[in-house]
């Protein structure tokens, strides 16, 4: 490609002033900067990927999706559709975000009515199958403009550290619908100071957004 001309005024060029330079330098000199020159671009390219938003979408029975940031996929446990997280600089899980199926028995009510009776048969097995689980609180929530959950709040300790919980149970919003799921959503005790509560996971950081961007279908 030619270069594009410039006036003998505003010259040398930075590219002319390193042009001795480099045809001076020796092979593995030259092979140094190129090197290093593809590492800072792969850097910066890592940098781009982590501020976008990552997507994640599951079809089958029940479809749905939610974007997140600043949280990475790890494999998700038996029976659960997927899990995100994010860890301190020594390892300790800090925050995390997991979808898991929920099945509510027959019912010829209203989900409004059912969703409480089904949600004392989820909290009885939280309490056997989590370590230190203490009720701190249930009830209805809005989780978006369209979509309303039953959320289950408590304190437990995961891999030895103390974790606000904030469970919010979720169906499609249609006539008998039976078949939904689980945000089980965890902040360590000290990593935020806006987060003292169960109450408060998920109401800032960076499990807001995936809360916030989950829909069905």
């Amino acid at each position: 490609m030619a270069a594009v001309p410039m006036k003998a005024e505003y010259g040398p060029t930075l590219g002319q002033l390193l042009a001795p330079r480099w045809q001076r330098a020796s092979r593995p000199a030259r092979a140094a900067v190129i090197a290093a020159a593809i590492a800072l671009l792969l850097l910066a390219v890592a940098a781009a990927l982590t501020l976008e938003n990552a997507k994640f979408h599951e079809g089958g029975r029940v479809p749905f999706s939610f974007s997140y940031r600043g949280l990475s996929r790890v494999p998700a446990d038996p029976g659960s559709f997927v899990k995100v997280q994010s860890h301190s600089a020594d390892g300790a899980l800090k925050y995390s975000f997991a979808v898991d199926p929920i099945l509510l028995p027959p019912y010829s009510g209203s989900l409004a009515a059912e969703i409480p009776i089904y949600a004392a048969s989820y909290i009885e097995h939280l309490r056997r199958n989590s370590q230190g689980f203490v009720l701190r609180g249930e009830g209805k929530t809005r989780v978006t403009n369209t979509e309303l959950g039953y959320q289950i709040l408590y304190t437990s300790t995961v891999d030895g550290r103390r974790m606000y919980g904030r469970n919010v149970l979720l169906l499609p919003p249609h006539a008998g619908a039976r078949e939904g799921v689980a945000l089980v959503m965890l902040t360590a005790t000290n990593a935020s100071p806006q987060v003292a509560s169960p109450m408060e996971v998920a109401s800032t950081g960076v499990l807001l957004r995936p809360l916030k961007t989950f829909s069905f279908g």
